[in-house]
């Protein structure tokens, strides 16, 4: 999204197009995967803090839903577009179809930027993004959930926007809820503990031990704040995280050769994941350039920020010395940069496969929300590590056994079990 040239949308269907061509997808299924099967544009009025009116665009994006009702975050940004909310819902898709989730492919996004809206502000989006779409969404159609600056109170407004409407309980509606309100135990960790699971298995296929490696992560959020803390605990050591500085409009990358020490620097890290640069500077951090994550000398490298980060350009800048890339963002690596990570035989963990620990907690938070029993958090993040540990697992022995590239293996696991739930409901 911080480059307009490049569209994502366009990224995911040639992603998709490359792996149709290998299975021999045929013509009508190819359409019909090639696209959303329905999507969303809407506006959304709101009286502002000083009583002017603003109107917010919106969107909410369903891809497909042949394997069950559509799943995916809604993310606040104010460079999103509809091709990135297309894309994303189609990157969902694959993402439950890879764990073999019974969930389709969503999307959903409102142009805005919470950093300078007010709590009542960002509560008035969220319930009018509820309005907007209240007739299209629903726990048997198409379940929310939380993405880039969206948080558990947004996910609880826009649960009591949609049960006002419907006149019911419906907590199975949205997921990401606070745990006290239907929410589920380990939901928080879930996406980046998943990034770690799925880690610890390729080290294993690598016969490398995780004490032996030094990682460099792009982003300081959710998905990247648990990563590393589960990778620390493993015995992995991070050297370099970058993050966006709302202040400057620009991002930096903060390294330590020692390690990062987790902690100290989540402590002075805002709501967003931004890092206080000067704190950190006082505590014996070297600020670089934000892409500087990128070229550091490691043997792991995670991009779990948004789209579009390794590319064609700056691919090279990957050091010799890095043996896999384990995608938490979605969509970071262009088709370009795949090209020359798979010549250079690194080790790469597809991000639907990658960051699908998130999607699949939600779904037990669906679970557990429409049946009204809730499980404990060992219990959640042991089916996580199931789940994950199994879908990583089919993915590579494929790849083995195919000489797949491992993105393509795990696309060619996902569309062909779309593709099935399509053509046995008699789409195509």
């Amino acid at each position: 999204m911080n480059n307009k040239a490049f569209n994502p949308f366009e990224m995911a269907q040639a992603q998709f197009d490359k792996v149709a061509d290998q299975i021999d997808l045929d013509a009508a299924t190819r359409d019909l995967l090639r696209f959303p099967l329905r999507e969303y544009h809407i506006s959304i009025p709101v009286r502002m803090d000083d009583g002017s009116v603003r109107i917010f665009r919106g969107f909410r994006v369903q891809h497909n839903d042949a394997r069950g009702p559509a799943k995916g975050g809604i993310r606040f940004h104010p460079q999103e577009t509809a091709d990135t909310v297309r894309a994303l819902s189609m990157w969902m898709t694959w993402k439950c179809a890879v764990v073999d989730i019974p969930l389709g492919g969503s999307k959903g996004g409102v142009i805005c930027d919470p950093h300078n809206l007010s709590m009542r502000e960002q509560e008035q989006i969220c319930r009018g993004w509820v309005r907007q779409l209240s007739k299209v969404i629903g726990p048997l159609v198409d379940v929310p959930a939380p993405d880039v600056m969206t948080n558990a109170q947004h996910m609880l407004w826009m649960l009591d926007e949609f049960e006002i409407i419907h006149g019911n309980k419906l907590p199975g509606f949205i997921t990401g809820k606070p745990v006290g309100m239907g929410g589920s135990l380990g939901r928080t960790e879930a996406t980046g503990f998943g990034v770690i699971f799925a880690l610890r298995e390729a080290l294993k296929e690598l016969g490398i031990r995780p004490e032996d490696t030094t990682a460099s992560v792009q982003g300081f959020g959710n998905v990247a704040q648990y990563a590393i803390k589960l990778y620390e605990q493993i015995g992995g050591k991070v050297i370099c995280v970058s993050c966006w500085d709302q202040n400057d409009q620009t991002s930096y990358s903060f390294k330590k050769e020692s390690g990062i020490g987790f902690e100290s620097l989540q402590n002075i890290t805002d709501r967003f994941g931004g890092i206080n640069k000067d704190k950190a500077r006082d505590i014996g951090y070297e600020i670089l350039p934000g892409d500087a994550w990128l070229g550091q000398d490691v043997d792991i490298l995670m991009p779990a920020a948004l789209e579009h980060q390794i590319t064609g350009e700056n691919v090279n800048k990957i050091s010799r010395r890095v043996k896999i890339i384990a995608e938490g963002a979605n969509g970071p690596t262009t088709p370009e940069a795949d090209r020359i990570i798979s010549e250079r035989k690194i080790f790469l963990i597809p991000d639907f496969l990658t960051n699908a620990g998130g999607v699949t907690c939600s779904y037990f938070e669906q679970v557990q929300s429409n049946m009204n029993y809730f499980w404990e958090k060992d219990e959640v993040l042991g089916k996580l590590d199931v789940k994950m540990t199994s879908a990583f697992n089919a993915v590579s022995e494929l790849a083995r056994k195919r000489k797949l590239y491992m993105r393509d293996a795990a696309y060619y696991i996902a569309i062909g079990r779309v593709a099935q739930a399509c053509k046995d409901r008699g789409w195509v």
